[in-house]
């Protein structure tokens, strides 16, 4: 499940095998052998893989881990998340039934210890780990699986981008407790990447069955829940949170893995997100020590890079990247509940929903200057809905929209839009004025940055546009409940399964960007995109998927409901602290954070 995100950097443990949300710090990397536009600075030392790394000492226990992050999280309730703000913080404290490896980017047993399923691949059976218990000491069992799936993700009264991802057919999957530990799945057709999204959090019956009962579960688990009452089996657990200042993450006692010698894990004693205002403070506060781990843009490289020996740290790229970064117009032809008028002015709605007013704004994007001005050359132009890292989903052959000012001003002449008084700005032919408001999240000063040279690019063909930064949990609610904008720049989370995407690209998505939660496909191309995904989704052929997600990437390349920019590489700097660290692409620095420890001084 794709999820928004307010800036680069990655969250702690890996969601990418979850439904997509907003990116607050996205995932992105340079790919190797993909050149950037212009001179590169020298490159920085590469990720490896579990052999290349731990850091030298025994691990033991004590310690903490301190972290960046520029926006407070939206709530502490997963099934909700829509955004990394939240989920950064509850992939630490919530868990699914299976988890894909940071390093071999295979799917592994997790709360379920092993599972097997019928050869027509409709029913599933999952045997649960015994030795699991939730935070508060709580027996763990299939009766939480099934709450979980029945009453939270299947429930209609309950906005859940996950519910997307498990519609497999037209009917909800259904699951069943067979015995304490046993749970059975039957699928109305098979589901290729079934296993891989039952990494999906699984919540606690005994403390939120009354909570649904009384239909209080949206507003659940919120910033102002009490620290105790939030109750997972993950490594962490929530400790205290004050707004505009930290979050702090405590060790769960009763945390269920244990190390190679039979000791409980995790090492750590407390994870500590500190809450910054933007990401030129946070750089700041690395620099000054008061942050264990930073992550980069590409215009810190040149500064953190002769500093790692000083500062005992060590900057770092892992490569290829997963996630992606965009301009998005809003298309909704729906009205405000309340007031009855439409979300978009007509004459705005025409344009945004008009392919070739996508494609004009497309071309007008000086990609090359924002790679060299922004990011100090350490970045690519993106043309896809997937990362070229994503490997064999991904699709090179979709439409390219090189900069082009004069393709963007033919383009809208065609739409009968001209400079009609010679003011600079193009009118429609009842001489309103091409114009529009333009959002970023104001704590990422490399997305504002961004935002500013491509409001100048807009001005080159004559568009206006009113740029103005906002909060970011703010722009989320905007996006996703409101609906009271016009165009956003921002990013979603990324992986190697195209099908987690189905939040985003299905039309009745809870993340479908530009026009959410359609009752039936606006467009042509949305309705057939909803077909590649269903049939893509059911297809067991490796061979046959690739197809299917080849021809929904070329339509999105055609139709430009996202408008891609750039992707960065994944830099980042982190202390010579810590042991058992194994950064990877897929994983970030800190898949297998339960495994981390603090190194003894002697060892450094």
């Amino acid at each position: 499940m794709k999820r928004c995100s307010p800036t680069w950097t990655p969250a702690p443990r890996s969601n990418a095998a979850r439904p997509g949300r907003i990116v607050r710090l996205a995932v992105i990397f340079l790919l190797a052998g993909i050149a950037g536009c212009g001179p590169r600075p020298e490159e920085p030392a590469k990720g490896g893989g579990a052999q290349d790394q731990p850091l030298p000492g025994a691990p033991r226990y004590g310690g903490e881990l301190v972290l960046g992050t520029t926006s407070d999280p939206k709530s502490f309730n997963p099934i909700l998340a829509k955004e990394t703000s939240t989920t950064a913080i509850t992939g630490l404290i919530f868990e699914g039934l299976t988890r894909t490896d940071g390093v071999t980017t295979r799917v592994e047993p997790h709360l379920a210890e092993s599972w097997e399923h019928t050869p027509d691949g409709r029913v599933w059976t999952f045997h649960l780990r015994h030795d699991v218990v939730w935070s508060d000491g709580a027996p763990f069992t299939a009766d939480d699986v099934v709450f979980t799936f029945r009453q939270l993700i299947f429930n209609p009264d309950i906005p859940s981008s996950a519910r997307d991802i498990f519609r497999v057919g037209d009917r909800d999957i259904e699951v069943e407790m067979s015995d304490t530990h046993t749970v059975v799945f039957r699928l109305e057709a098979p589901f290729a990447p079934f296993t891989r999204a039952l990494a999906q959090e699984i919540l606690p019956r005994h403390k939120l069955e009354e909570v649904v009962a009384r239909g209080d579960f949206n507003h659940h688990w919120g910033v102002d829940a009490r620290p105790g009452d939030v109750v997972g089996t993950g490594p962490f657990t929530l400790e205290n949170y004050h707004a505009g200042e930290r979050v702090d993450l405590v060790r769960n006692p009763n945390y269920w893995k244990k190390d190679g010698e039979g000791r409980n894990l995790p090492y750590l004693d407390r994870i500590r997100y500190l809450i910054m205002t933007n990401l030129d403070v946070e750089l700041l506060k690395f620099q000054e020590g008061e942050l264990d781990y930073y992550g980069m843009r590409g215009s810190d490289y040149a500064i953190l890079k002769p500093q790692e020996k000083a500062g005992k740290f060590t900057v770092m790229n892992t490569g290829p990247a997963f996630g992606t970064n965009f301009l998005v117009f809003n298309q909704n032809t729906g009205v405000h509940p309340a007031t009855g008028r439409p979300y978009l002015e007509p004459h705005k709605l025409a344009w945004f929903r008009d392919a070739r007013f996508r494609r004009a704004v497309a071309h007008a994007i000086d990609r090359p200057s924002i790679i060299q001005i922004v990011m100090n050359g350490l970045g690519f132009e993106q043309d896809a809905a997937m990362s070229p890292s994503a490997g064999f989903f991904y699709h090179p052959g979709v439409v390219r929209h090189d900069y082009n000012p004069d393709a963007s001003k033919a383009l809208l002449a065609e739409m009968g839009l001209a400079d009609r008084d010679g003011d600079g700005v193009r009118e429609d032919m009842e001489g309103r004025p091409l114009e529009f408001s333009l959002n970023t999240n104001s704590g990422n000063t490399e997305r504002i940055r961004i935002a500013e040279i491509v409001r100048k690019d807009l001005e080159v063909i004559g568009c206006r546009v009113f740029f103005t930064p906002l909060e970011f949990n703010h722009l989320v609610t905007k996006l996703n409940v409101s609906f009271d904008w016009e165009a956003v720049i921002l990013g979603l989370t990324g992986g190697i399964e195209p099908h987690f995407g189905a939040n985003v690209w299905f039309s009745w998505g809870q993340l479908h960007l530009w026009f959410p939660q359609q009752e039936k496909p606006s467009t042509e191309w949305e309705a057939r995109i909803d077909e590649l995904y269903t049939s893509a989704a059911q297809e067991l052929d490796e061979g046959m998927r690739k197809l299917l997600y080849d021809e929904w990437q070329r339509i999105v390349s055609e139709e430009l409901p996202l408008i891609y920019t750039v992707l960065p590489p994944n830099l980042f700097a982190i202390r010579n602290k810590f042991g058992n660290l194994k950064p990877t692409a897929y994983g970030g620095a800190f898949h297998n954070i339960e495994e981390i420890y603090l190194l003894d001084t002697r060892d450094q």
